[in-house]
């Protein structure tokens, strides 16, 4: 992926504090959950905290393919790849917050807390500029005029 596309995705992901984070059940089935995302620089990876016994912890071991979908108002990210277990405390005291300390009592140094590390090989993006309000005016105004929705920009690329 080039730069210009990874600081899209970057810019796109900046400030979203939740994220879906979509698994392989042991049946082989799909299944999603909300996560909070650490604040970190967006270079093609995703951090999350997790307990080692939690499902998603357990999908990842199994089968490490993942999707991240991330979005709001008029902005919609779905990143695709493979997750991995960390275990570094260094990299779950540098993450760390107030936040993390809400889910997460016990601290970074206890053993059941890890970190999920996803690593992103391609992304999907649609941006709305003008968000909501934006996206209501071009549904209203294709109503009326009979002629498709401007939905936006819409990108597939590789990271």
């Amino acid at each position: 992926m080039s730069d210009d596309q990874t600081r899209k995705v970057a810019e796109l992901l900046k400030g979203e504090r939740f994220g879906f984070l979509t698994t392989i059940t042991m049946e082989g089935k799909l299944t999603s959950r909300p996560m909070t995302l650490q604040e970190v620089e967006f270079d093609g990876d995703l951090w999350f905290f997790a307990e080692r016994d939690s499902n998603p912890v357990q999908h990842i071991t199994a089968s490490p393919e993942v999707n991240v979908g991330v979005g709001s108002g008029g902005t919609w990210v779905s990143l695709t790849g493979d997750a991995v277990v960390v275990e570094d405390a260094a990299k779950k005291r540098e993450l760390w917050n107030s936040a993390v300390e809400a889910w997460f009592p016990q601290g970074p140094d206890d053993g059941s807390v890890v970190l999920i590390k996803v690593q992103a090989d391609s992304a999907e993006y649609w941006d709305s500029p003008g968000g909501r309000l934006a996206t209501a005016f071009s549904f209203v105004k294709a109503k009326v005029t009979g002629e498709r929705i401007e939905g936006g920009e819409n990108e597939k690329v590789d990271l």
